[in-house]
């Protein structure tokens, strides 16, 4: 495929929906051109598109990926891992298993947490963040929402298959999150691939602004 088609897809999974206009923009490229790629990622069942209303005007068109897109984002070793978690499953029960994703979060706490070593400001812990989980594919960023919050966002999760075998592994990386951002804020995911969502949030408040 051209490696523009695939900068296009690849601005869709990291973006969200996105008009034809926007990926030129990104792309620095013509709107024709971006909606020439467009129709033929169409053509190859890669990408769709829906209508949305405008402030004036016709309603707009927004690109989107499909399923089958989805899935060009690899899964890392999804088939090996699902097949591991089954045996561990199968010989040790679920509490074995439970054991086996608790050990890993262990490990990464003490990783990431050596690698935030000596931050204590929120934003150096975002980035920093970010950049631990960018490494591992995750293609994580984060922004501030005024008056409502800090949002952290993965597009991607290359441990889908792993965590659809058990959320163990979500309420695992939730709670790893909590360890790396402190008792200060309060980590709640409010988005999640898992239930359907394009991406997985988490917005990040000040424990004395928590309204609930």
């Amino acid at each position: 495929m051209d490696s523009r088609a695939d900068k296009i897809l690849y601005l869709l999974k990291n973006q969200g929906e996105m008009t034809a206009q926007q990926l030129a923009e990104a792309l620095q490229i013509t709107a024709m051109g971006a909606r020439q790629h467009l129709l033929q990622l169409a053509d190859d069942e890669l990408v769709s598109h829906s209508f949305q209303p405008a402030l004036i005007g016709r309603p707009k068109q927004y690109w989107h990926l499909t399923k089958l897109a989805q899935r060009r984002f690899a899964d890392m070793h999804s088939q090996l891992s699902v097949h591991l978690l089954e045996s561990v499953r199968a010989e040790f029960g679920e509490s074995g298993l439970q054991q086996v994703i608790a050990r890993r979060e262990t490990t990464m706490r003490q990783d990431y947490l050596a690698k935030m070593s000596g931050l204590t400001d929120l934003v150096e812990k975002l980035d920093c963040l970010c950049q631990i989980r960018n490494r591992e594919g995750y293609m994580a960023s984060w922004h501030e929402e005024p008056g409502v919050g800090y949002w952290f966002v993965e597009n991607h999760c290359p441990i889908c298959a792993a965590a659809r075998c058990s959320d163990g592994f979500c309420q695992s990386e939730l709670a790893l999150f909590q360890a790396c951002i402190g008792d200060k804020f309060k980590v709640q995911r409010q988005e999640h691939i898992l239930d359907g969502a394009r991406r997985c949030a988490y917005l990040i408040t000040r424990c004395d602004k928590m309204s609930v």
